[in-house]
């Protein structure tokens, strides 16, 4: 097996363990994905398998600043969108194969500045 193989499926077993344990809790999950470059964050029903709001530095277009700074006004954004639509019950965060650090974290942060729970 090569290195990227083998790399690409350690990343998805240590999503998927992740997301076991998110959706065992039965609530919403916010879901964020990484890029080299923006971060996307999505609020998603697994009972009913919809996206109910999402955000991501992509269309926020005006942001500037380092990319930890830029993730946590998505989150903030997110939090926004979240809470015009009344998804302010109990949520669950999925970081995915993604350490809680750094850019992942500045996410979360700006989503619990928002007024969200999890």
């Amino acid at each position: 097996m090569s290195v990227i193989k083998r790399m690409n499926l350690k990343r998805a077993r240590r999503a998927a363990r992740v997301r076991a344990k998110v959706r065992a809790q039965g609530r919403l999950r916010v879901s964020i994905f990484r890029s080299l470059r923006y971060i996307y964050g999505q609020i998603i029903d697994d009972a009913s398998g919809q996206t109910l709001a999402s955000c991501s530095s992509l269309e926020l277009k005006n942001l500037t600043g380092d990319k930890t700074s830029i993730a946590r006004s998505v989150g903030l954004e997110l939090s926004k969108r979240a809470n015009a639509l009344n998804l302010t019950k109990e949520l669950t965060f999925d970081r995915g194969s993604y350490l809680y650090h750094g850019r992942v974290k500045a996410f979360a942060d700006g989503l619990r500045e928002g007024g969200l729970n999890f």
